[in-house]
């Protein structure tokens, strides 16, 4: 199977939609990646990364109803798609495979 390459952070967001299910909107994303990795990231980069998964394919969004809260404003929520999950599945067998290459050195460290 071919897959389009993506990079770590398209891969992070992807993830993140993924989790984030039916509630993976922009400013969820870049929360949710604040949460989970600690890294501080800008909303335009999350909506760049948003664009461009969707037109590989890999998203797609719709647009949800209009809320008081956001001054009449509309959320568009993303989901992942069939091709998406796919590129998923293939970058973890991907990591897992040459992670298992991986000789023991005997090396020793104290967590990470």
């Amino acid at each position: 199977m071919t897959r389009t390459n993506i990079g770590e952070f398209e891969e992070v967001v992807l993830l993140i939609v993924a989790i984030l299910h039916e509630n993976a909107y922009g400013v969820s994303v870049m929360e949710e990646i604040e949460n989970q990795t600690g890294r501080k990231i800008n909303i335009s980069a999350v909506h760049s990364a948003l664009d461009r998964l969707e037109s590989k394919g890999f998203l797609k969004s719709e647009v949800g109803g209009a809320t008081a809260e956001r001054g009449g404003r509309r959320k568009r929520f993303f989901r992942i798609t069939v091709a998406g999950q796919r590129t998923l599945d293939a970058i973890r067998e991907q990591r897992n495979r040459l992670h298992d290459q991986i000789p023991n050195l005997g090396l020793k460290y104290v967590g990470i």
